[in-house]
């Protein structure tokens, strides 16, 4: 299953990282990054080694059939592991050995005998744990988040993350860690001012992992080694991605990461162009350039700076680029892969799907509505001092990012409280089906509002664009919301009792934000208590996740009980 790829994954990153640094180390001019930056991450990494190949065995003991099964497959990493803990910290050690481990798990993974697995399975023998249990999409999806999460908040309470002279707690670790995984974009510290390069990177990947999803990644890189994917993969994945082919299923993972690299490369080159007119040096304005075009098209909204983009709110290129990035990142990869047959004429715009459709039309009312809502509402108020042109722009920037992204061109606790109610609502919606954003998303919210109308013409049907839609999905979509109502304001009582002091609208806002994972905040989230923050902390992951699948994850059970048809009931409404 995919969540065997766990460790690997893990492995692959945080130990190829330190090979990494530890080859560049004699490099003497990295412009903005120091050699102290260099010696202190590759310190840390040594005593992290071990402890990576540590999570590594006990998982593949997990899976394993027993113990003679598992010392019969991993007994190289064993014995790889024993020196490392003897010479623990040893620089030299650990980077030999952590390369050549990292070499035979490459090769495991592309020479890995699925079929002798599942030919053990059929015939009667003792199924590994990860198989006796059964796990749900739902669940594996909870969990791969839940296991990136805790792994990014440990490496974030390294004394390697925060910057010399502070510390990072774990409820701030969790937190931050929970905060880029879930692309949400809320902060309990500055991640420029706080953290080291290796903290930032930390999160950086965190963000990339959350934003493509961690089950994407890994199939993508077992479609990379050549191999083909497991059957309960496949089926996880068209689960996930509502997918019917599993041959469309491979060509949309490929185009996801394709269009993930391609868009933020582009991106990247663009914000760094224009750092770079702001008057940074050639380094800065690369690492800044690329870490904002991660974080937008991922839609996570944290920024190096600790006012988010406000010192640039009338810059045109900086703003273009982010907010472009934030909608097709917003849009969802089936919507982009369509847009991209029509833009290179391999389809007529006509012949789009029905949910593609739905998507930009859905997108464009929400964002041209938002933006004339922030224009007038604010005009006199907090926009009052830009020019015409400036308002514009700062009120179409806004309403862009205020439904995914988080970042902000203008004090978002300047609007006046009608404007913040109101772009609570829009938090709420969200981005669309299969993006790298949340909330209750927006053909969800399509579907609504043209199921009230199909209600109160007396029509029988939902019918959007000379389409039926389906009563099961009609069905889906009001379920959706009320949980997601139930759900926000229930964290909303709980987060009043424990955060008593602050103002209601502000508490309010935090939760909407958290739960839409916007990362929008009017400057409460550094001084919530500590259950204050684990509240939150929840409810990004919840956010993230979905509602629906969180509540599957929790309470599915293996096996079916049956189908039943009941007879027909009546029931008085309205």
């Amino acid at each position: 299953m995919l969540i065997q790829k766990i460790p690997f994954l893990f492995e692959l990153i945080f130990n190829g990282s330190f090979i990494v640094l530890y080859l560049l180390k004699s490099k003497k001019n990295f412009g903005f990054i120091d050699q102290g930056f260099f010696s202190n991450a590759i310190s840390w990494g040594a005593f992290l080694v071990p402890v990576i190949l540590t999570v590594h065995l006990i998982f593949n003991y997990v899976q394993s059939r027993g113990v003679e099964d598992f010392f019969r497959k991993y007994v190289f990493s064993i014995i790889v592991l024993i020196p490392l803990f003897i010479t623990w910290g040893d620089i030299e050690f650990a980077f030999w050995l952590s390369s050549a481990h990292l070499f035979s798990s490459v090769m495991a993974v592309y020479d890995s005998d699925t079929a002798h697995d599942q030919k053990f399975i059929t015939d009667g023998k003792a199924p590994t744990l990860w198989n006796r249990l059964r796990l749900s999409s739902s669940q594996i999806v909870l969990l791969s988040f839940v296991g990136t999460i805790l792994l990014g908040a440990f490496l974030l309470v390294l004394p390697v993350s925060p910057i010399d002279g502070k510390t990072v707690s774990f409820v701030d670790a969790l937190f931050m860690a929970t905060s880029a995984t879930c692309v949400t974009g809320l902060a309990t510290i500055s991640v420029g001012d706080d953290l080291s390069i290796f903290g930032q990177i930390v999160l950086l990947i965190l963000i990339q992992i959350g934003g493509l999803g961690f089950m994407t990644l890994t199939s993508s890189m077992t479609i990379f080694l050549g191999k083909s994917m497991r059957m309960k993969d496949r089926i996880i994945m068209q689960d996930l991605l509502d997918i019917s082919s599993q041959e469309e299923l491979v060509a949309l993972i490929m185009d996801i990461i394709k269009y993930t690299f391609m868009i933020e490369l582009w991106g990247g080159i663009i914000l760094t162009i224009a750092f770079t007119f702001e008057g940074f040096e050639l380094g800065p304005a690369l690492y800044y350039g690329f870490f904002h075009a991660i974080s937008a098209f991922c839609n996570a909204g944290l920024s190096l700076f600790s006012t988010s983009l406000e010192s640039y709110s009338v810059n045109p290129l900086i703003n273009a680029t982010v907010a472009t990035l934030v909608v097709l990142g917003g849009l969802g990869f089936i919507t982009l892969r369509e847009m991209r047959e029509v833009l290179t004429f391999k389809r007529k715009f006509g012949h789009i799907t029905l949910h593609t459709k739905i998507v930009l039309l859905t997108t464009t009312l929400l964002t041209i509505g938002g933006m004339l809502f922030i224009f007038f509402s604010e005009f006199l108020h907090s926009l009052d001092g830009y020019s015409l042109w400036e308002k514009a722009q700062v009120a179409l920037f806004q309403s862009i990012t205020l439904r995914s992204s988080g970042f902000n061109t203008i004090p978002i606790s300047q609007f006046n409280s009608y404007t913040i109610y109101g772009i609570s609502l829009l938090m709420f919606i969200g981005a669309s089906p299969g993006s790298t954003g949340g909330g209750i998303r927006t053909t969800t919210f399509a579907i609504l509002v043209q199921s009230i109308i199909t209600t109160l013409r007396g029509q029988k049907s939902v019918v959007m664009m000379g389409r039926t839609i389906s009563p099961q999905y009609v069905v889906r979509t009001i379920a959706l919301t009320f949980m997601s109502i139930i759900i926000v304001s229930f964290f909303i009582l709980l987060i009043m009792k424990v955060e008593s002091e602050q103002a209601f609208l502000t508490l309010f806002f935090e939760v909407i934000s958290a739960f839409g994972t916007t990362g929008l905040s009017l400057g409460v989230t550094p001084y919530l208590s500590v259950a204050g923050k684990l509240l939150i902390t929840a409810l990004m992951l919840v956010g993230r996740i979905g509602p629906i699948t969180m509540l599957l994850a929790i309470a599915e059970r293996g096996g079916n009980k049956g189908q039943y048809e009941y007879p027909d009931g009546r029931i008085m409404i309205g």
